[in-house]
């Protein structure tokens, strides 16, 4: 039996044509076995991307032939982001999975001097967990939870939900471009001490959560739905949102919801969350815009939060966990 090399190196325009093979079968996983919610790039998008430096790809070969890649971005944020791992096939996986992370972390050994490392494990690449743990990296527990439109049990849930009445003082409306300040300002306050801001250290600081919040309403993480948004005023000020944008297709999402400190504990988080999801319903139901689902993702532990989008008509899709690396310095 012949025996078997592993070479790890960048991928480069000399691996192109014989990197194709593992390319395209994770590509044929990836809504399967990796919860993609959109198709990825097609081959030579994914190569265009290389080669413009939006991404790297670290590549194995096995007896000169790839079998297994990892992908990773350090431009787009204050975190590198650890996108991916795939292997063709599992035999001897962890060898693989050792391999590619040492050559990752031997390449952003300067970056991860001031970055922590970002990798969402989703789908098939949770088995890793026990192999990447014996290089540092630590785990957070997350829940993607979905609303389904035409579901009845979960519209009759949204329908039938008894909200607390709201004070005097107070009002609920979508999103202005004059509100962006104070949302900065809320969302840093209530994520800065959460873990999120273990793997997305952006929400330690006003400016980091300034490049989150213009991601959103710019449109960088999908299209953003001000109309959908939902905002809490108290006199006119904003003092609570729940965000809203197109993650693909016709999937909807709820990425940051917040409120002020002083106004939390009277049922808000419900109040903004209702409007948006009704939004959404009403809107898909009149043909307006039409979506086939909300989503939300929380933390495992976060039983307030769980229990919350119960209440609004969510069920828990499926799990994963959120490994991060923290900087050396």
């Amino acid at each position: 039996m012949a025996e078997i090399t592993y070479e790890v190196e960048l991928l480069n325009s000399g691996l192109y044509k014989i990197f194709a093979g593992v390319y395209n079968d994770f590509k044929a996983k990836a809504v399967e076995e990796y919860k993609f919610e959109l198709d990825p790039l097609e081959y030579n998008e994914f190569i265009d991307a290389i080669d413009k430096k939006y991404m790297n790809c670290i590549v194995l070969k096995e007896n000169d032939i790839p079998t297994a890649f990892l992908v990773y971005t350090t431009s787009i944020s204050e975190s590198i982001e650890l996108n991916l791992i795939h292997c063709l096939g599992t035999e001897d996986e962890v060898t693989k999975i050792k391999l590619l992370i040492e050559k990752f972390l031997a390449l952003t050994e300067v970056e991860r001097q001031s970055k922590v490392v970002s990798f969402p494990m989703l789908g098939h690449q949770s088995v890793f967990t026990a192999d990447i743990a014996k290089f540092g990296f630590k785990f957070v527990g997350l829940a993607v939870l979905r609303f389904f439109m035409g579901n009845a049990s979960s519209e009759r849930i949204l329908e039938n939900m008894k909200l607390t009445k709201i004070p005097e003082g107070y009002k609920i409306t979508g999103y202005q471009e004059s509100y962006k300040e104070s949302a900065i300002k809320i969302i840093h306050e209530s994520f800065k001490d959460t873990q999120d801001a273990l793997y997305d250290t952006r929400f330690k600081t006003l400016g980091g959560t300034t490049d989150v919040i213009n991601k959103v309403v710019e449109n960088i993480y999908g299209e953003f739905l001000p109309e959908v948004t939902s905002v809490l005023l108290y006199n006119d000020t904003p003092v609570g949102f729940a965000f809203a944008n197109i993650t693909g297709g016709k999937i909807a999402n709820i990425p940051l919801v917040a409120i002020e400190k002083n106004h939390r504990g009277k049922g808000f988080s419900e109040h903004l969350l209702s409007r948006s999801i009704k939004t959404i319903v009403d809107w898909t139901k009149i043909g307006k815009r039409v979506f086939s689902e909300v989503n939300v993702t929380t933390e495992t532990n976060n039983y307030k939060a769980l229990k919350l989008y119960r209440r609004i008509g969510f069920r828990e899709d499926y799990c994963y966990p959120q490994a991060y690396l923290l900087a050396k310095k």
